[in-house]
């Protein structure tokens, strides 16, 4: 409750809405852009600004879903369908008050969830060894890239880039430098910045430079606060919606390539199914933006139970935030409620008080947000240009590592172009160094035996083989489609 921890909260949260509202800017680039910048806070306030970024993303990429059909988020896209019917018909207004409704209830349901899971989870995780934590980490990958947007194999190719950048450095065994090419930058590895900043920041200002500006109009939102409460009948179509979207988004926001993008996607294909009137989906249903939006912040929630208390992102997001806290010394796990309790409970007593701040920011601040989609383009993409390159340079004071940004720059437009999904690769370089040094750890206590060591662990055995069933699952599914294509 100190004054600096406060004011975080409401930057990150306001923060997170321009993002969500601004078309092409996401939380990923966000965070990634500001990393640099959280390593002159302290930690427990730095985690809180990031954090708050990213779930205020959700609530402003509803605006423009409902106003413009243009999702400001990836987690908004399916709002699009029906929230700019509702503002068709006069109904924007309701549309945006029942998205911010659903997602304060969903919200605050998802912190509940981390606020008591979390100890639990965390005494199980206190038994694990290096056995169940590197097949944990295996099979996070396996889940990641069985989730992954572009495809199973584009991911694996993706997370072996990633698993062989996190190699860059000082051997975790041995202490001898590998991969370095004789370059005494590249002794400590590379740096989560400057692969964040350039696989994200960098590529982002390309891919802008590549798209035209959008002409598209916006509708103008309602003048009077009340305008924005739903109806009776509304309101009873929402209830059920809002109950299940909370539920399912936090359930998936617990898988590793789950969260808020896939918690909408399910929600909305949900409440199609169970409506006694689906032919109304698509052409303005209620439930249709009470489901999915409850879901995605209820999925952003249940994100942070994996990164606080296995130390395991599920998705890129997560990983820049892991990035932050291993960035401040502070290793996530279940460890953290006892080592660092501030940090643990102060980001979730935030995440409280964010909830209330983006509700009674988007409500009557709707107006201004709309007004950021005035900056043009040019101007937009020269300022995220400069703040990547001050953050890159204020981190080590290093030219070495703008030059490894824009390399990273290229890379990630070139892989984005080809329609390869970058989160694979920022997934496996945080998660990569953790699992080779449990693998090894456990191949030293075996002698080598990897085999006979898992099958004395069964929880690892047993978490080897789902990693191997979903990638077996996810490349026979596209061997399958590859024959039916021919």
């Amino acid at each position: 409750m100190t004054v600096d921890n406060l004011l975080l909260c409401l930057l990150g949260a306001f923060l997170g809405t321009i993002v969500g509202v601004l078309p092409g800017l996401g939380p990923t680039t966000t965070i990634a852009l500001l990393l640099p910048i959280s390593l002159r806070m302290d930690v427990t306030g730095a985690i809180i600004l990031l954090s708050g970024i990213y779930y205020g993303v959700a609530y402003g990429g509803t605006i423009t879903s409902v106003l413009m059909r243009i999702p400001g988020e990836a987690s908004s896209v399916v709002t699009c369908l029906d929230g700019y019917e509702m503002a068709r018909k006069g109904r924007a207004g309701a549309a945006l008050g029942i998205a911010a409704i659903g997602s304060f209830i969903a919200g605050t349901f998802g912190i509940l969830g981390i606020t008591f899971l979390s100890p639990l989870l965390a005494r199980v995780v206190l038994s694990f060894g290096p056995g169940e934590y590197a097949a944990m980490m295996f099979a996070g990958l396996c889940l990641i890239m069985f989730f992954a947007q572009s495809g199973v194999l584009k991911a694996l190719l993706m997370a072996s880039i990633g698993l062989a950048l996190g190699t860059i450095g000082l051997d975790p065994i041995t202490n001898e430098a590998r991969l370095t090419f004789g370059l005494p930058d590249l002794i400590d590895g590379v740096n989560v910045a400057p692969l964040a900043i350039g696989l994200f920041g960098i590529s982002e200002i390309l891919m802008l430079a590549r798209t035209r500006e959008d002409a598209s109009s916006v509708m103008a939102p309602p003048s009077r606060l009340l305008a924005f409460l739903p109806n009776r009948e509304e309101a009873r179509a929402s209830v059920a919606p809002i109950a299940r979207g909370s539920v399912l988004g936090f359930v998936v926001g617990l898988l590793p390539g789950g969260g808020a993008v896939l918690a909408s996607f399910l929600s909305y294909a949900v409440e199609r199914r169970l409506s006694k009137y689906p032919e109304q989906f698509g052409k303005g249903a209620i439930a249709g933006v009470a489901g999915p939006e409850s879901a995605n912040n209820s999925g952003t929630a249940g994100a942070f139970v994996p990164l606080l208390t296995l130390g395991i992102p599920s998705n890129a997001v997560t990983a820049l935030l892991l990035g932050a806290f291993l960035i401040h010394g502070v290793v996530p796990g279940p460890l953290i409620m006892t080592q660092h309790p501030e940090v643990f409970w102060g980001v979730i007593a935030s995440m409280y008080l964010g909830n209330v701040i983006l509700v009674l920011l988007n409500v009557p601040l709707i107006g201004l947000f709309v007004r950021a989609l005035d900056i043009p383009r040019a101007y937009l993409a020269t300022m995220i240009l400069c703040v990547c390159v001050i953050g890159v340079y204020s981190t080590n004071l290093s030219t070495f590592d703008i030059g490894l940004t824009v390399m990273f720059g290229f890379a990630g437009y070139m892989f984005r172009r080809a329609d390869y999904d970058l989160s694979p690769l920022i997934l496996a370089f945080v998660l990569g160094p953790t699992f080779e040094r449990s693998l090894r750890q456990l191949l030293l206590i075996t002698d080598g035996d990897l085999l006979g060591g898992l099958w004395e662990r069964p929880i690892a055995l047993s978490l080897v083989a789902l990693g191997l069933a979903l990638l077996g699952t996810g490349i026979a599914g596209l061997g399958r489609r590859y024959t039916h294509d021919d």
